[in-house]
């Protein structure tokens, strides 16, 4: 979670610096959501999700060098430059993307998770989407085919209260959305996503529901993001004190922190070790993007095409 929180700064403060383009959404004070899913998965399993993509890459183990390369749009990033903040792939981590067209990335899911099934692999399909993408089309239509087949995937659905910038109260006539699945026989559970640990129980139990063969399962995570939608947006639908009042009593990097304190599972110095350690990494992330050459232009023509 300590390097989801510091990589997101570090690129926001790049983004600031104009060393990154285009629209970059920050993960900030969701990152027990994807830490404490990832916790829960096995080797063979599959991850897609959104834009607000950068944790989930990190947490599936993919190098920060190679994603704030490809932030920054260089020749030394995971999509080579060319797909910069929302879309990049690492099939070695079984990492599908982040997906820009909101809601476009369950369909895609859901068919990962009918590969698992078809293969016998024993695999499922995290799909990550949130509380705005709850209200696509597609999504129910995905609901519908997964519930029908059996497939293997569990929908996580990241509610952080505004979508983009309207709240949940108002855009969903039902804001209870872990109930969203009720139609096509789908359980779903609610749960704290901003306590990792609570995450990763719940979570647990969703695999081993999703893994033997019961079908999908759905996961609202109640989060809360800290920045704007993206980087463009000063999030003046809601107030300062919202937001201090969640850094103050739920965020989920002091919650755990305390805990470990408490437990005496660390201490203080030990903590401000790992601290250092990150910062280095994501610094040295940084440095690696910003002296990593630009793609060669004949990168236009690459993976557009592949003979069938």
């Amino acid at each position: 979670m300590l390097l989801i929180r510091r990589f997101e700064e570090k690129a926001g403060q790049m983004y600031g610096m104009g060393l990154i383009g285009g629209f970059c959404h920050l993960y900030i004070g969701q990152e027990a959501v994807v830490v404490g899913m990832q916790a829960a998965l096995q080797p063979q399993d599959s991850v897609i999700t959104t834009y607000r993509d950068h944790g989930h890459m990190l947490a599936c183990g993919m190098d920060p060098k190679g994603v704030m390369a490809e932030l920054t749009g260089r020749e030394g990033g995971y999509s080579r430059g060319k797909g910069g903040s929302m879309h990049m792939f690492s099939k070695e981590k079984n990492f599908y993307g982040g997906h820009g067209i909101v809601g476009a990335n369950v369909p895609l899911g859901t068919g990962i998770a009918f590969s698992h099934k078809y293969q016998g692999d024993n695999g499922i399909c995290l799909d990550y989407f949130g509380d705005g993408a709850v209200n696509q089309g597609q999504v129910y239509e995905s609901f519908n085919m997964a519930a029908l087949w059996d497939l293997p995937i569990i929908y996580v659905i990241e509610n952080n209260r505004y979508g983009m910038g309207t709240s949940v109260e108002r855009a969903s006539a039902e804001p209870d959305l872990f109930k969203r699945g009720c139609g096509y026989g789908i359980p779903g559970a609610q749960v704290d996503g901003m306590d990792v640990m609570q995450v990763f129980d719940d979570g647990c139990r969703a695999v081993d529901h999703v893994r033997s063969g019961k079908g999908p399962f759905i996961l609202e995570m109640q989060t809360y993001r800290y920045r704007g939608h993206s980087m463009s947006d000063p999030a003046k639908y809601r107030t300062k004190d919202e937001v201090q009042k969640m850094r103050t009593e739920k965020d989920p990097i002091e919650t755990l922190r305390d805990v470990l304190l408490a437990q005496k599972v660390a201490d203080e110095d030990s903590l401000k070790a790992i601290d250092r350690d990150v910062r280095e990494r994501v610094n040295a992330a940084a440095d690696f993007a910003q002296e990593s050459p630009e793609p060669d232009p004949t990168e236009l023509y690459t993976d557009v095409l592949i003979e069938a």
